[in-house]
């Protein structure tokens, strides 16, 4: 009975470490948990972000965005292009009030290795918060966010952020 049990149990440990095992489709490899410069560098651009929100600055908030016409925003409804998304977080956060103070809490960070076992993606999740006296066109004020991130010659920059 103890050598059936061993056995089971030994296949068993041997399953779950051949089924944990990085999966490589053809030579790329799978997300990673984030840890390093990558990482520190997204963490920062959110730090500046979270500050640049709580002065009220919204120009200042989007920089952690690529400035590009596919940069995406997908919340309750969807606006592509830097532009249009600007221009959407000044009319619906008007006024200081209407901003409030942002935090950002549970981030977190995976990096997305190409082909080449080099980063140049990453997928951020975590949640938001908004306290605020006021309420412009969006009255949520908790909400989960998932970011997906690209490194350009100018840092990390988010290219879509789906956010609800």
């Amino acid at each position: 009975m103890a050598i059936r049990y061993f056995l089971i149990r030994a296949v068993f440990i041997s399953f779950a470490a051949v089924v944990s095992l990085p999966v490589f489709a053809g030579e790329a490899m799978v997300a990673q948990p984030a840890t390093g410069p990558d990482t520190a560098a997204i963490e920062d651009v959110m730090a500046q972000q979270q500050a640049a929100w709580n002065r009220g600055d919204v120009d200042d908030f989007m920089r952690g965005y690529k400035d590009a016409a596919d940069t995406t925003f997908v919340g309750s409804s969807v606006r592509k292009g830097y532009r249009d998304i600007l221009a959407s977080y000044r009319q619906h956060y008007a006024t200081r009030a209407q901003m409030g103070r942002l935090t950002f809490s549970g981030i977190d960070v995976r990096l997305l290795p190409g082909d080449d076992g080099v980063v140049h993606y990453a997928a951020v999740t975590g949640r938001f918060h908004l306290d605020r006296s006021a309420h412009g066109g969006v009255a949520k004020d908790d909400g989960v966010f998932s970011l997906l991130w690209e490194k350009t010659p100018s840092g990390w920059k988010i290219i879509l952020d789906h956010s609800s």
